[in-house]
């Protein structure tokens, strides 16, 4: 399919301050990037009637040159399950015209790709056909619940990258570890680097040759056979408080790829079956106003039955 005239798109509060080639790529769905970068050299793009570069920021008010383009034929609209469009209806912990923050529900991606056909943000979008900009400002692990941050404006976006970037965000996690930690607190900063298993699942182990990492562990309670912890990340590495929990000797219940067999097994069969991490609170500057944004998810009922049962299993006191 061939555009089928030149477009001249007047650049909002939505896209102000991105790249040119960024803003091309959102725009053109299905144009090969050389091909993009290709109609910038040539000058068919324009902004604002003069020659550009790929680089280049793109200001409020700006006006831009598309050249008639060949595109992919429009995807399919992807399939969001009602289920997961009452627990996002049902999960908003906070909402205004920069921000929109979720308790992000245990199982779901938060976004499509590597195998899986939709995730968080592509149901947002879907859910609200309306909204001009709607983008992920961090991760959360498709099996990790709670405080999960989307951008209603690119500035915010850009605001909130930097934020995260330079440890600016306060992030507290609880999780529950197998067996009983016997320390009260303690800093872990061991190097995080990437790696390939060889059954081709994606890895991270504790390496010298890795990126700094650093994680502070805080014993709430501890049980017969588990451990109530809070865990505050000064960095984000991928995977990083569950390679760490790991590191201490007593991983995260329900941790398939990083935990321990035997325990999770057994907590499986009394029906605990979910990773038992859990974002509580993102402390942040607001985008717009710069005041203290406190934000906190609710444990999720799953946490609550778990530590139930664990307290009739030799329950100790800290």
């Amino acid at each position: 399919m061939i555009s089928p005239q030149v477009q001249w798109l007047e650049i909002s509060e939505e896209s102000e301050g991105q790249r040119l080639d960024n803003f091309l790529l959102s725009r053109l769905k299905g144009v090969p990037k050389s091909r993009i970068y290709r109609i910038i050299r040539k000058g068919e793009v324009r902004v604002n009637k003069g020659r550009c570069e790929a680089k280049q920021r793109l200001a409020l008010g700006d006006v831009v040159r598309i050249p008639p383009v060949r595109m992919a034929q429009k995807e399919a609209q992807h399939f969001i399950s009602s289920v997961l469009i009452k627990k996002l209806n049902d999960s908003i912990l906070f909402e205004d015209d920069y921000l929109l923050i979720l308790n992000k529900p245990a199982g779901f991606a938060v976004h499509g790709g590597s195998g899986v056909n939709s995730g968080i943000i592509e149901a947002l979008r879907q859910m609200r056909p309306e909204a001009k900009f709607l983008e992920l400002v961090h991760r959360l692990d498709k099996d990790t619940s709670g405080c999960l941050v989307i951008a209603k404006k690119r500035k915010s976006l850009v605001y909130l990258h930097e934020l995260f970037r330079s440890d600016q965000v306060h992030k507290k996690y609880l999780a529950i570890l197998a067996g009983q930690w016997q320390r009260k607190k303690l800093w872990v900063d061991q190097p995080l680097q990437k790696n390939i298993k060889k059954g081709g699942e994606r890895m991270v182990v504790v390496g010298q040759s890795g990126k700094a990492s650093e994680t502070f562990f805080r014993r709430i309670q501890k049980f017969g056979q588990a451990t109530l912890v809070e865990a505050s990340p000064k960095t984000g590495r991928t995977h990083q408080i569950r390679v760490h929990a790991a590191w201490l000797g007593h991983p995260i219940i329900g941790d398939q790829r990083y935990g321990l067999s035997e325990e999770n097994n057994y907590f499986k069969s009394k029906g605990h079956k979910r990773l038992f991490l859990h974002a509580e609170m993102l402390e942040m500057a607001h985008p717009e106003t710069g005041k203290k944004l406190t934000i906190v998810a609710p444990l999720p009922s799953a946490f609550s039955d778990l530590l139930n049962y664990s307290k009739n299993l030799n329950y100790t006191k800290k």
